[in-house]
């Protein structure tokens, strides 16, 4: 039944532009499965779906894939929107974005998976990133200008 019921919600989402784990449930349950909030929880998990900022500025569930495609749009808007200046030293890029969002921005840089990115660690207002090898810094950073248009 499990196998079954994560099966339709991939359907769902495919279909509908579910925004809540209670809009899914009651999708669910339109088609025949008796689900409660923590089914629907644990499912969202083990499908490993993810909130999907869409065209219409609002966001609902997603496969990673589908989530990674849509995220090179994401993430130039986030960088346009919220990225103030960049610098780096050796190989850690610091980019400084406006109050509140810099948590937002490193969640696309890492959604984006870029190959020579580490990893990313975000404060209020502050991103570091953690480049490897050090000489693809430059090449880094100007993918991020370029985002920034």
């Amino acid at each position: 039944m499990k196998a079954i019921r994560q099966r339709r919600i991939l359907e769902i989402i495919e279909k509908h532009p579910i925004e809540t784990q209670e809009e899914l449930a009651e999708e669910l349950r339109k088609q025949g499965f008796e689900v409660t909030q923590a089914t629907v929880s644990r499912d969202i998990k083990e499908l490993r779906l993810v909130k999907n900022l869409s065209n219409q500025g609002t966001y609902r569930y997603a496969l990673p894939r589908d989530a990674y495609r849509a995220n090179g749009d994401r993430m130039a808007r986030m960088f346009q929107d919220s990225v103030v200046r960049m610098d780096y030293s050796e190989n850690i890029i610091v980019i400084k974005t406006l109050p509140g969002t810099a948590q937002a921005v490193a969640s696309t840089i890492d959604t984006a998976q870029w190959e020579e990115i580490i990893g990313t660690v975000a404060g209020d207002d502050t991103i570091l990133i953690v480049v490897k090898p050090k000489e693809k810094v430059q090449e880094t950073l100007d993918k991020f200008f370029q985002l920034m248009g």
